[in-house]
């Protein structure tokens, strides 16, 4: 197990991209102004030691080094001891919706990402609970098992997109029945699914598929993301507009948050409709809930103890640095003896 204490700093890998096309650009000029003033005999004469192989080493090690030091930035550290646990908390499952009409952009900056907003802050502030993460739209699909992980649980999430189901609608149905693989758990008394949808094109009998997790021990609640007003649904190839989305009959089609189906499965689930307008009010509101709960003891198996591994990088940045310092950019024996490119000797 590792982790990466500065991530950001992969950015900085993009300057090795720029130092390479300098080079490169350093490297024509140099040869275009030569052949422009003298001509290869004279070079010949003028510079017989100069090695063009050289300059490539003498480039390569200074990547090397700079991606030694951005490695070191980062600072990878390695789990080195594993401990068993005791977490109190409560199994929590997310179903979130990936339709096309969670692209609408009638909440900032569409219900999709709004959704995903909502999830990380939920998980930001829960303690010693498990979560797991379902996507669904025309099926549902495991996106996240149930897990302590809370770092991985949202790096999962933030990859989710309406790209990651080919059939579309909500199948919020298949999503519940899902749902209730997740809690495999039998002491776990207290289990509970939150639906983030704006519950439109839910298909199939949703109430009976509700009441079935009921009777699994499985509270259900809904989140609605979007507006009754509702807005169109636009399609983008590279963040760019392409069209809004049409039906059969070529009108715009324009979705609305159906408040109504969602309070309806919430109260088949024995919980509640939360509207998903003010993130912090969700929080706050999802944190009672569970606050309310009873908490079940569960052991679970976790690196508590990460080395810092930054200094083999800076050692090996050291290294590569003095090695490229001594270098020099002519051609030594071991180098002429290569004979490379073949070249005869004046002698000959």
């Amino acid at each position: 197990m590792y982790q990466l204490e500065e991530p950001k700093y992969f950015y900085a890998l993009a300057l090795l991209f720029v130092a390479l096309v300098l080079f490169l650009w350093r490297i024509w000029w140099q040869k275009r102004v030569r052949q422009k003033f003298f001509s290869k005999r004279a070079l010949d004469r003028l510079g017989p030691n100069h090695s063009g192989i050289k300059s490539w080493i003498k480039f390569s090690l200074w990547s090397l080094t700079v991606t030694a030091l951005i490695l070191a930035l980062i600072n990878p550290k390695l789990g080195t001891k594993i401990e068993t646990v005791t977490r109190q908390g409560v199994d929590v499952v997310f179903a979130v919706d990936v339709s096309k009409s969670m692209l609408a952009e009638d909440v900032a900056p569409n219900r999709l990402e709004k959704s995903k907003q909502l999830v990380t802050q939920i998980i930001n502030n829960l303690v010693g609970d498990r979560v797991g993460v379902i996507g669904y739209a025309g099926s549902a699909f495991p996106q996240v098992p149930i897990t302590t992980d809370f770092s991985s649980a949202k790096l999962f999430l933030s990859q989710m997109n309406t790209d990651m189901v080919s059939s579309q609608g909500t199948a919020i149905n298949e999503a519940i029945n899902l749902s209730k693989t997740y809690f495999n758990d039998q002491e776990q008394t207290n289990r509970v699914l939150f639906i983030v949808s704006d519950g439109e094109d839910h298909q199939g009998n949703d109430q009976e598929m509700v009441r079935e997790a009921v009777m699994a021990g499985i509270q259900v609640y809904t989140i609605g993301v979007g507006t009754p007003k509702g807005a169109p649904i636009p399609i983008k190839r590279n963040g760019v507009l392409q069209y809004y989305k049409r039906d059969q009959e070529n009108n715009q089609v324009i979705t609305k948050l159906n408040s109504e189906n969602l309070g309806d499965i919430a109260r088949w689930g024995e919980g509640r409709y939360i509207d998903g307008t003010q993130t912090k009010e969700v929080v706050t509101e999802v944190q009672g809930i569970l606050n309310a709960m009873d908490k079940t003891e569960f052991e679970s198996k976790q690196f508590t103890d990460f080395k810092d591994q930054f200094q083999w990088f800076l050692a090996l940045a050291l290294i590569l640095l003095l090695i490229e310092s001594f270098m020099l950019e002519r051609k030594t024996s071991w180098l002429k003896k290569l004979n490379l490119f073949n070249e005869r000797s004046e002698e000959a």
